[in-house]
């Protein structure tokens, strides 16, 4: 059975109340916290990194969030709130083809694996419902975490699924899947600027939708500069490594100071010096944001958290999408084609590319704020 049953862990989580005063004052009312379980899809770090103000809304606004999810994305999870409960799902077990133009291929072929990990998620979750005292469902695109016991929220920033020739096709499956929870929240704002694009903006999309604006952990400090280049790594295997062996001979004569973040979620933190780079295997969020805003210009992949991440700091950066990853390679396009990131493909970067930063823009935040008391009324 992969469901871990669920582990307290710390004095507060055993406290499953909030207590107040009654409309005459004369008595304390203790009141049930309400469970809510948050899923993030395990393909890579950015589906768990924007659950993180999520579960600090739910926390502040006094329900008990469960933390569920597997690999790297639960790691992170437990690093980030060691007090709270959490649950291991089945894995989708996402790998990526060394050569990016096999990706489609490989990612058909697995799919029937990836339908009996959903299925088997499905099963898991209707366990979690019946034996925990749920109360409500975020899933952020973990297909099979819903129960029509509870109200099911499914978050995504891909209303369209690009895949090349084939995303009718991509995108119908997506919403046939989508169908199957109560309501879709879309981390981006509906009309005006945004950062999604077409994936968040379909022409037509019958599923009831609320635009929640971007999700970030982070927030903008304003301080001095101490790194020139800091270099953000996440995502499956094996682009991951692929892309950090490049940019570690790319940046090894680099003259300025290079922090370098692998992506790597480990039991321990490591930090390793080489020449002018400091490689750490991760950060957890409070030295993340730190560095982040210390940094004058960010090497990383175009995945969408990254993406909420840097326009809430307003950073310059540099994109190198994911080889064959149409919705990466679609938000780097568009970003470059805005005039606000520059990118290039993985196979072509070199550390010259750089040079280009100083003709964009960088990324801005849309000053959006979230209303989660009203998107938490659901449950």
């Amino acid at each position: 059975m992969f469901v871990k049953p669920l582990k307290t862990v710390g004095v507060a989580s055993l406290k499953r109340y909030s207590e107040k005063p009654d409309p005459c004052g004369n008595a304390i009312i203790k009141i049930m916290k309400k469970r809510i379980l948050v899923a993030p899809l395990n393909w890579g770090l950015g589906h768990a990194a924007r659950c993180i103000p999520i579960i600090n809304a739910l926390i502040a606004l006094g329900f008990e969030p469960i933390i569920a999810s597997d690999g790297v994305a639960l790691t992170l999870l437990q690093k980030e709130f060691p007090r709270l409960s959490s649950v291991e799902l089945p894995s989708y077990n996402i790998t990526y083809a060394k050569n990016g133009k096999f990706l489609k291929l490989k990612l058909l072929t697995d799919s029937p694996k990836l339908l009996k990990a959903i299925k088997a998620e499905k099963k898991a979750t209707k366990n979690i419902i019946e034996n925990n005292n749920i109360s409500g469902i975020i899933s952020d695109n973990r297909l099979g975490v819903y129960s029509k016991k509870v109200p099911s929220v499914f978050i995504t920033h891909q209303l369209k699924v690009l895949s090349g020739n084939t995303t009718w096709f991509s995108t119908k499956v997506h919403e046939n899947f989508i169908k199957k929870f109560n309501v879709c929240w879309v981390p981006d704002v509906e009309t005006g600027i945004n950062l999604s694009g077409m994936l968040g903006h379909p022409t037509t999309f019958e599923i009831p939708t609320t635009y929640i604006g971007p999700l970030s952990r982070f927030n903008k400090r304003y301080g001095t500069i101490v790194n020139d280049i800091m270099v953000l790594l996440s995502g499956p295997e094996p682009q991951r490594t692929l892309l950090e062996n490049k940019l570690l001979i790319e940046l090894r004569n680099y003259e300025g100071r290079v922090i370098f973040v692998k992506g790597i979620m480990e039991k321990e933190q490591t930090i390793q010096i080489i020449g002018n780079i400091t490689l750490y295997n991760f950060m957890t969020s409070k030295l993340l944001e730190k560095t982040i805003n210390e940094s004058a210009l960010i090497i990383a992949r175009s995945g969408y958290t990254t993406v909420m991440d840097l326009a809430k700091l307003n950073k310059k950066a540099f994109f190198v999408p994911t080889p064959g990853q149409f919705e990466q390679e679609y938000l780097a396009a568009r970003l470059t084609e805005l005039n606000l990131v520059p990118s290039c493909s993985q196979q072509i970067f070199t550390i010259d590319k750089l040079q280009e930063i100083e003709n964009f823009e960088g990324l801005k935040s849309l000053h959006f704020e979230t209303d989660f008391e009203a998107l938490f009324s659901l449950f």
